[in-house]
């Protein structure tokens, strides 16, 4: 994308979203953040015709903002996003100062009550499914896992003696600990054996580099080479980095799993049209909640760092009439 400023070879800088990149890595921040942030910038400049933001302001970003909000009919946390990713942008990139942008239209849009699956209909959809998403599956509804933290679980991250899943650098570059089940344990024992001949074969071809987080390739020359930091489900072929000229094996891709659960939802007839992956981690929410555990506990099992997130999953349980009889019923 052209941004209309001088031109990049007589400034001698990178172009703007390639220092955005940059920047973002140094202060460790997570790929998706990253891609939302760039991806809103980049939003950002067209919206305002190419201009560049150092020629733009406030009021500018207001415009913008309320564009999204009356225009695009975007949720208040996306047009929150947005904000943060511009933000971002005149903080530590261009080093100006916009001040705080008020007036900004906020969106309208209800926030909706998340559809869950019954414990039945969890258990079947899971039943029902094949191979590597069938236990990908399993873990999204028995350890409350968003899938993105479910795909990039290293095998360093399951501990079976304290029957715990670590999940690292989560929403908001939060670590925590949430449950392992014990029926998916035997499961993925048998998987990280077979990682194991996999990365063994691999090592032998002169392969088995992984993506390390960070700068512990640098730090640690042989960690990427590790058991330890493979990919607990991990794609089948290569991908090919051309900058460092080297092989890596990555984790299968989000949509392997998530066709996977569409498949099943259909064949078995369930009637929830918006259902996904990320139903199991509110399905997980809900049952903790109707089986009385503590609302506390299933806040920090799920990483939220306000209660009152968690709470939404309070509402369903209401909705769910339990404990409240119909006074058609008396």
């Amino acid at each position: 994308m052209q941004i209309k400023n001088q031109s990049q070879k007589e400034t001698g800088k990178p172009k703007l979203l390639d220092q955005v990149k940059t920047h973002l890595r140094s202060l460790h921040y997570s790929r998706r953040t990253e891609q939302s942030y760039v991806n809103w910038i980049k939003r950002f400049v067209l919206f305002h015709n190419k201009t560049h933001p150092e020629k733009l302001g406030k009021d500018d970003i207001r415009k913008f903002l309320n564009y999204l909000a009356v225009e695009r009919n975007v949720s208040a946390s996306t047009q929150n996003q947005a904000l943060q990713g511009i933000l971002f942008l005149y903080k530590e990139i261009i080093h100006k100062d916009v001040g705080w942008v008020d007036d900004i239209q906020r969106p309208t849009k209800p926030k909706h009550i998340p559809v869950v699956f019954t414990k039945a209909e969890a258990h079947s959809i899971i039943q029902n499914m094949e191979g590597l998403p069938k236990l990908i599956t399993g873990l999204l509804y028995g350890s409350g896992l968003r899938l993105s933290e479910a795909l990039r679980l290293r095998v360093k991250d399951i501990d079976f003696e304290l029957k715990n899943v670590i999940v690292r650098d989560g929403k908001g570059e939060q670590d925590r600990i949430t449950l392992l089940p014990d029926s998916l344990i035997p499961h993925l024992k048998d998987q990280i054996e077979k990682r194991r001949s996999v990365h063994n074969s691999d090592l032998k071809k002169g392969f088995g580099d992984t993506v390390l987080p960070y700068a512990l390739a640098d730090k640690y020359s042989k960690a990427s080479k590790e058991f330890g930091w493979q990919y607990l489900f991990a794609a089948d072929k290569y991908f090919y980095d051309n900058e460092k000229k080297k092989k890596y094996r990555l984790h299968i891709h989000d949509s392997t799993v998530s066709k996977a659960i569409k498949i099943s939802i259909r064949s078995l007839k369930i009637d929830k049209p918006t259902a996904s992956a990320h139903t199991f981690r509110h399905s997980f929410a809900t049952h903790l909640l109707q089986n009385n555990y503590d609302i506390r506990i299933v806040q920090e099992l799920l990483g939220h760092k306000d209660v009152r997130v968690t709470m939404v999953y309070t509402h369903i349980i209401k909705n769910l009439g339990l404990g409240v009889k119909s006074p058609l019923d008396f």
